[in-house]
Formats: structure tokens, sequence, C-alpha cells
């Protein structure tokens, strides 16, 4: 019972090198082609690794370039990403479980103590004189 998530992937079709018109658009069958193996590298790379490493993977558009590089032999693409992930389903919240991914701060000294105004001016005035 784990996270479930909704992924929004978006991408363009790219020109050829020669091509005069200022569109191109892939057929039907290519864009079902494209979409299948869009869903397919997803899964993949989400089932491969738990949600901390998935969301890593997003910040360098790794997953686009993947989509990218093996759906250049049905059209090619450019501008492959991810645009939004939705959580869709939890998992229930677990206190023990939390404190394994983040550590145990209870016996550690976080910080140093700072002296209060009312101790402070004594010195202040002391040093006046």
């Amino acid at each position: 019972m784990g996270t479930r998530c909704a992924f929004f992937c978006i991408g363009f079709t790219k020109r050829r090198v020669d091509q005069t018109k200022r569109t191109c658009y892939a057929q039907s069958a290519q864009i079902r082609k494209i979409r299948a193996k869009m869903v397919e590298i997803i899964k993949r790379e989400c089932e491969s690794c738990d949600l901390k490493e998935l969301v890593l993977k997003f910040i360098p558009e790794v997953i686009g370039k993947e989509i990218e590089k093996s759906c250049s032999g049905i059209y090619p693409l450019q501008n492959v990403y991810l645009r939004k992930v939705k959580m869709l389903k939890t998992p229930k919240f677990d206190v023990t479980k939390l404190m394994e991914v983040h550590g145990d701060y209870s016996g550690e000294e976080v910080g140093q103590q700072i002296p209060r105004a009312e101790e402070a001016k004594p010195e202040a005035a002391a040093a006046e004189e």
C-alpha cells in the first residue's frame, strides 16, 4: 500500500533539418505509440525506486530525456517534460517510519543560548564608564 500518483507529461514534435513548413504533426498511430512508450517509461522509473528518489529524478528532467530518446524512432520529439505530478493516494501516517527517514534529534543539542537584554545592559553600562 504505497503512494499513488498521476503524472502529466507533455512533448512537442520536432521539425526535420531540411523542413520548410513551419508545422509538423505526428499521425494518430504515431501519437498512440508515443503515449504508450511514455506510460511504459514512467511506470518503469516509478516502480524502480521509492518516492524520495523519484522526486530527485524530476529535478534534472531525467524521465523527460529518456522519453525523448526512446521515442525518436517513432517521431522526433523535443521539450518533453513531466509538467505535473498529483498525489492521488498517500499511505497512512506512521511516526516510526518518519523518524527512520529523518533521524532522531532528541539527544542532540541544537543551537546555543543567546544572552537576554537584561543581562546585556549592565555590561554595556560598565563599558561606557
